[in-house]
């Protein structure tokens, strides 16, 4: 969603680096191409005159830190406003102090409410607690039956007494709910209401009167991040109707340009509490605003992607895979190991996704883009198809093993053989780093954008291995060509660009990515 103001402040503050004082003319421009770039990104035109009038100020009176240049200095300013605008702080839910804690969800017919219900009570599931959907859309045709599909996927109870499509009262449906909640024990009620195509009298009569009825806790408005200025003036006919207390984004993976998420808050002075990033009932977080403004500016998101892994990761799975790392050189690591580590990967999200939270990647968009995850799966067919001494030991794969092994995965024997490759190359290398020997072959690495390639072998002459090249043009070609492969660019084991050895250490010891992932996932094979 953010991907055109990242292009384009990632572009701004290009200008100043390098630059040992900064003038002001050089924060008018600065201030200028920001404004421009807010703009283009839909934000209201309020928010940004506010926004680039506190960067001006800043920028002019700050005291530079010894410890930053100037231009780094505003990216600072920036980047410290930019979660102002969002913001500030992490807000959740305030829970009652007698159960159930009621929480009320209002907004316009399409911004995802009933989908949402679901993914916030599966998120308060998982916090321990035991969430009560309720029906009280009564109007929109089979909203009932969503909420109820919704709950199922979910793992959670669902009181619908009326049938809906316009049958029952969502006022006495609402009420009764709570009454369901003391008897049957549920610690938190998530009333889902009905929306209309727009904003009418109707539908802010109604909302008022379940609100009366249930006297929520909390009042979350849910609106659609794609819709750009428009959600913040939905958001002030709501507050002015019916008063909320928080605002849920939906579809903030979409490909809109974002002008809600960075207007929102700061026009209604409510925060953002959750976000909404994909269909599956899991893809649902808090909203952090410094998090989020560090992925705007192209610094990654380290933290999210630190608590994604160890809510997916098996703490004794991968205790076990970094102790094998470590002894005998890595020699005990095994594709088994890996295929494990991988599959609790895929789990985290998909990899583009992944790989996006890292910091450096900003210039990595197209690529991390471009990765295909289907050769994950034939990457687990070729894994699969070997016999349980193959996985354990590579070593042992021998050509016509290797031919068995193409037949069984579908594939190609050159496929197996790059897998095979690939995996020895990835282990060494995470061996290494795993025994504290840093990073081999800095600043490229082989499949690393940016990487040196190796020298091509010269014809007659032989190799480490006493190879020689072949004579005969047509095998000369061919074997070319599985080189060329073997070199290509892998998007996925762009961890670390744009960062030093130091950095990009420091970042592989903070999140524990599976052992050689990013040299086993490439576009090979398209």
């Amino acid at each position: 969603m953010f991907d055109t103001l990242q292009d384009r402040l990632a572009a701004t503050f290009k200008n100043l680096r390098g630059k040992g004082r900064i003038t002001d003319a050089d924060i008018d421009t600065t201030a200028r191409e920001i404004r421009r770039a807010l703009l283009e990104a839909d934000v209201a035109l309020a928010v940004v005159k506010d926004f680039i009038s506190a960067i001006r100020e800043r920028a002019r009176t700050a005291e530079l830190s010894g410890a930053l240049n100037p231009g780094q200095q505003i990216i600072k300013i920036v980047n410290e406003e930019l979660i102002n605008v969002l913001g500030g702080e992490t807000r959740t839910i305030r829970f009652a102090k007698r159960p159930p804690t009621v929480i009320l969800l209002a907004g316009l017919q399409g911004a995802g409410k009933t989908t949402l219900a679901g993914k916030l009570a599966y998120w308060l599931k998982e916090q321990g607690h035991s969430p009560l959907l309720v029906a009280a859309d009564l109007q929109r045709p089979n909203a009932v039956d969503q909420l109820q599909v919704v709950g199922q996927r979910a793992g959670v109870q669902v009181y619908a007494p009326e049938p809906g499509s316009g049958v029952g009262d969502p006022v006495k449906v609402a009420r009764d709910s709570i009454g369901e909640a003391e008897r049957k024990l549920y610690d938190v009620v998530i009333v889902d209401t009905a929306g209309r195509l727009g904003v009418d009298a109707e539908l802010m009569q109604q909302a008022s009167a379940i609100r009366d009825a249930v006297n929520p806790d909390e009042t979350l408005f849910v609106v659609n991040a794609m819709i750009g200025q428009d959600a913040v003036n939905t958001a002030n006919a709501f507050a002015d109707g019916v008063g909320f207390d928080g605002v849920v984004l939906t579809q903030l993976d979409g490909d809109a340009r974002g002008g809600a998420a960075l207007s929102i808050a700061k026009a209604t002075g409510k925060p953002i509490m959750f976000a909404s990033n994909g269909e599956k009932v899991g893809d649902f977080d808090l909203f952090h605003p410094d998090r989020m403004a560090s992925r705007i500016l192209g610094m990654g998101d380290m933290l999210t992607l630190i608590e994604q892994a160890e809510k997916t990761f098996d703490a004794e799975q991968s205790a076990k895979a970094a102790a094998k790392l470590t002894s005998k050189g890595g020699g005990e690591f095994g594709l088994s190991d890996f295929l494990q580590q991988m599959q609790m990967v895929r789990k985290m999200g998909p990899l583009s996704k992944i790989f996006g939270m890292l910091p450096g990647m900003g210039d990595m968009k197209d690529q991390i883009a471009g990765i295909d995850e289907r050769e994950v799966d034939r990457i687990e067919a070729i894994i699969h198809s070997m016999t349980p001494a193959e996985r354990d030991n590579p070593k042992i794969i021998d050509g016509s093993r290797r031919a068995r092994i193409a037949r069984g995965s579908g594939v190609e024997v050159s496929a197996v053989n790059s897998l095979v490759t690939r995996f020895f190359e990835a282990r060494k290398v995470m061996s290494q780093l795993a025994n504290g020997k840093g990073m081999p072959g800095m600043p490229g690495m082989p499949g690393m954008p940016g990487a040196a390639k190796r020298p091509a072998a010269k014809q007659g002459k032989k190799g480490k291995k006493g190879k020689k090249v072949s004579g005969n043009p047509a095998k000369r070609a061919a074997a070319a060509k599985g080189q060329d492969q073997q070199q290509a660019v892998d998007p996925a084991a762009a961890f670390g660009a744009g960062m030093d050895q130091e950095q990009l250490e420091q970042a592989i010891k903070d999140f524990q990515l599976p052992p050689g992932l990013g040299k086993m996932i490439n576009n090979q094979g398209k």
